[in-house]
């Protein structure tokens, strides 16, 4: 299993564990980098320890903060948003160049109903 492979499986299993989610923020709002395919991806983390880590280690996102989403308020209103703008989900980016996972909305929503 790749370390990506396995960041996006502890993400699921740790997200339903602790029922909240963290994404990062500065005073513009959420990041929404491009990936290496040009397509948007806006990152989350399944604890903040894995957020702060890469607010702490990669300069481009030392400005940014941590930010606690309770994982109801995550499933409503966050995925349908994101689906609905085009922007892909990345999973418990990792590394020197916070990178992971970016997956479609509605699967990262039918993979967490299949883990519950």
């Amino acid at each position: 299993m790749s370390i990506s492979a396995a960041q996006a499986s502890r993400f699921y299993q740790e997200v339903i564990l602790h029922q909240q989610v963290w994404g990062i923020r500065d005073s513009h709002g959420f990041p929404t980098p491009p990936n290496g395919d040009g397509e948007r991806s806006m990152p989350f983390w399944s604890l903040r320890s894995r957020a702060e880590k890469v607010t702490s280690s990669i300069p481009a996102y030392r400005a940014f903060e941590a930010e606690a989403i309770p994982l109801t308020v995550w499933r409503t209103q966050w995925i349908d948003a994101l689906e609905r703008d085009g922007i892909l989900v990345g999973l418990n980016w990792s590394g020197v160049r916070a990178t992971g996972y970016d997956i479609q909305p509605l699967e990262v929503r039918a993979r967490l109903e299949a883990s519950e």
